[in-house]
């Protein structure tokens, strides 16, 4: 590994925030040499995460002897709520500490939840004592025994919002934005990000479900512990060759600070000409400078310089009152965000069904990988089918994929990010036709064998009947996972990043908490999902799902329609030459 300043350029081995001192010796920080201390804390933080949760399900239903649908809810409710903590990580991140001691703080407090899941699974006075041979009666749990296993939860969810929003925009901060070498190189970054999730999930949803399915809880629970504080141990080594952006003060109070000004200014007539507002003018050699456009013209009231306006000492205006033209644009690009942001929440209620009634389903099937093999497949290993997928199409994708539709589109991408994002919403129509029509097969066999009412035995249909959804769940997320992470990164104001990898967090946090609500009120009004999903009717449950993401996709396709993309200042080089373009496409 050549850490030398010359290996990534002598331009930056003077610049402090590109170059350190280590050993003696003057080297460069940031680059693809970062990449196996993030990915490798990333790849450990997921082999702990996921193990622990890709079988929560089978250990709420089994040991702590939830019901099907309290589990299901319980469960989605721990994901939305470990999805929404990113944007508290973010803030702290982004305003004042910075990214790396956010991860350090977050990787440490999920592996202290980690511990305490498994303390749990291997103490039995923390469980309720096994259901009796033969019986549907069995003992709940206490509310110490449910106080324990809400501890873990919350540790591992305040330990999420550290590692979640940060880690993602950390890597893609060892790149130089200002060298168009490097710039393309963050694309690449992304794809190879996720790769290194989908590897560690695989992992997962097989060595680990099986180990917690035939093993014991307590091995299976313990194992991802340790490799949750290897995952610290990995992150800190990097250190030295780290390049740490600095925080860049509030960015929430930015953004009320346009409100004020252009609540105060209401009554005030815009100028004809943009270019009188205040900062519009301004040359900064910089890729973050935002120029105006032409959306949400009432918050460029913000940006008008009066008479009235007191200056402060050194020619500062009081940011309350007048505002920057960039400051204003920060705000617009959040609010031309939203609409995108909430076509993505319906998608991932469909995504929280593979781990919860997806499992259930697969308990019932036929798990023999053929008729005369005694090993079964755990159900909650299914996902590996997922997994594999996206193994396969991630680098498929970005080696053959892109440069092929590069020379169809034009587009340096290949595909524009709300493209990708468009046919990951298509594809996810198609997980929940496939998800009803496969529970349809399922249950009349369950009826054909007379064992609608036997929940104890296994109904004569495979369990790869379930393989076409969990495939797709994986194209799903080749093209709107992605494609959404890359987004909501780039299109993001520089002070945001942490933020803008938390919205994609938020995103699946709020598809959990709709799947919560949906299931709770299916449950309440119909027989769709009783404890004995033989008797129910999980396919019109599906079939309502796949028409709600119809209707969400129209209404993606309107909203993608009148997204303006960010636009950026150009940065010229000492002769004058211009390096970017205007706006970014």
């Amino acid at each position: 590994m050549n850490l030398e300043a010359g290996a990534e350029g002598d331009q930056r081995a003077e610049d402090p925030e590109w170059s350190t001192t280590w050993r003696g010796r003057r080297i460069v920080k940031g680059g693809w040499k970062t990449s196996p201390f993030i990915f490798g804390n990333e790849a450990t933080e997921k082999l702990g995460a996921i193990g622990l949760q890709v079988n929560l399900v089978t250990y709420l239903v089994q040991q702590l002897h939830f019901k099907p649908a309290d589990a299901s809810n319980t469960l989605t409710t721990f994901g939305g709520t470990a999805a929404f903590t990113p944007f508290v990580g973010a803030i702290i991140a982004d305003a004042y500490v910075g990214r790396y001691w956010v991860v350090l703080l977050g990787s440490i407090l999920f592996t202290l939840g980690s511990f305490v899941l498994t303390i749990q699974a291997l103490v039995p006075s923390l469980r309720p004592d096994q259901c009796a041979a033969k019986s549907s009666l069995c003992e709940r749990s206490t509310v110490g025994q449910l106080g324990f296993l809400y501890l873990s939860f919350v540790l591992q969810a305040a330990g999420s919002g550290g590692i979640r929003p940060c880690v993602a925009a950390f890597g893609a901060d060892q790149f130089n934005e200002e060298d168009p070498k490097q710039r393309t190189q963050i694309l690449h970054f992304f794809n190879w990000y996720y790769f290194t999730l989908q590897l560690a999930t695989l992992i997962t949803s097989t060595v680990f479900v099986w180990i917690q399915d035939n093993v014991g809880w307590a091995v299976g629970f313990g194992l991802p512990a340790v490799l949750m504080a290897l995952s610290v141990i990995s992150f800190v080594a990097g250190t030295p060759i780290y390049r740490t952006a600095r925080p860049t003060g509030s960015p929430i109070t930015r953004l009320f600070q346009v409100i004020a000004a252009a609540v105060k200014k209401r009554k005030l007539e815009l100028p004809n000409d943009p270019m009188e507002l205040f900062g519009a003018k301004d040359k900064l050699h910089s890729p973050t400078r935002l120029l105006h456009t032409d959306q949400f013209r009432f918050l460029d009231k913000a940006a008008i310089v009066t008479d009235d306006d007191q200056r402060r000492s050194g020619g500062d205006v009081d940011p309350w009152k007048v505002s920057s033209v960039h400051s204003v644009e920060e705000l617009k690009l959040l609010l031309r965000l939203l609409p995108i942001l909430c076509t993505g929440v319906l998608v991932f209620t469909a995504w929280a069904q593979q781990g919860t009634f997806w499992v259930q389903q697969g308990r019932t099937m036929d798990r023999r990988l053929v008729a005369s093999s005694s090993f079964e497949i755990p159900p909650g290993s299914m996902t590996a089918f997922t997994t594999l997928a996206l193994l396969v199409l991630i680098p498929v994708y970005d080696k053959l994929g892109i440069p092929v539709l590069r020379r169809i589109t034009g587009h340096p991408r290949g595909l524009t990010s709300l493209q990708r994002i468009a046919i990951g919403l298509v594809v996810s129509i198609l997980v929940m036709v496939a998800a009803a029509a496969t529970e349809v097969k399922r249950r009349s066999a369950a009826a054909a064998a007379g064992l609608l009412d036997s929940t104890d035995r296994t109904i004569p249909i495979s369990i790869f009947w379930l393989l076409p959804q969990y495939v797709l769940i994986g194209v799903m997320e080749l093209f709107l996972s992605i494609g959404q992470i890359e987004f909501f990164y780039d299109q993001s104001p520089e002070s945001m990043r942490s933020m803008a990898t938390a919205v994609f967090w938020m995103v699946i946090g709020g598809g959990s908490y709709c799947s919560t609500a949906m299931v709770s009120a299916v449950h309440a009004m119909t027989n769709w999902v009783p404890d004995n999903i033989n008797r129910g009717r999980l396919d019109l449950f599906y079939w309502m799902l796949a028409g709600i993401l119809t209707v969400n996709l129209g209404v993606y396709l309107v909203v993608a329609r009148w997204y303006r993309y960010k636009r950026w200042n150009d940065v010229p080089e000492e002769n004058g030459k211009v390096l970017k373009k205007v706006e970014q496409t």
